[in-house]
């Protein structure tokens, strides 16, 4: 079973990461990292509390804490195992982190390491307006090799319901580890 790292922050958003997790769970091992404002605003957001949610993760994931520094995906050994790391939402402040290098917890450190092994770095920013201190940080990271993506929704699909708004963002999440799904019409579909 092929493996991914997908971690959750603090910013607003955490549904982008809660539905990665359902949809990554059938077909890969999840090493999985929620900081602490992660399960505060996924409370806030979606009424789910820290213990409600670690004890309902799929059986195919690892749960690690982000003050786990010495997990095994900090180091490289491991994450050259996996297809990449995800990080929706991302926070600015994780962003800022990444960018600079600084590894202050397991989710900055095993961006960290995923760019430096140059595997998949996907970074899902969930904030606006952009500071100019945000998008030199973005520039940095796209520089390093990691790709950014701010949770915008197309409406070409038409979309009826906020579902079908976060079915898109996480499809094109999706595309990009060239990874299957039919969360969202493609465009003009019907031609194909």
């Amino acid at each position: 079973m092929k493996k991914i790292v997908l971690c959750i922050t603090g910013a607003s958003g955490t549904v982008y990461g809660l539905k990665l997790l359902n949809v990554l769970s059938k077909n890969y091992y999840i090493y999985l990292v929620v900081s602490e404002g992660g399960f505060k605003v996924m409370e806030k957001e979606l009424s789910i509390e820290k213990e409600q949610f670690l004890n309902n993760l799929p059986e195919n994931c690892s749960f690690y804490s982000q003050n786990e520094i010495d997990a095994p995906i900090s180091s490289g050994t491991r994450i050259v195992e996996t297809e990449g790391v995800i990080v929706a939402p991302c926070s600015t402040g994780t962003l800022g982190a990444v960018a600079n290098g600084i590894s202050s917890n397991l989710i900055h450190r095993v961006c960290d390491v995923a760019l430096k092994e140059r595997k998949k770095l996907f970074l899902l920013v969930r904030e606006m307006p952009l500071s100019l201190i945000h998008i030199k940080n973005m520039e940095k990271v796209a520089q390093a090799g990691g790709t950014i993506a701010v949770a915008s929704p197309g409406f070409y699909t038409r979309p009826k319901t906020v579902e079908d708004m976060i079915n898109f963002v996480v499809g094109k999440v999706l595309d990009s580890f060239g990874i299957e799904h039919s969360l969202y019409k493609r465009w003009r579909n019907e031609d194909f």
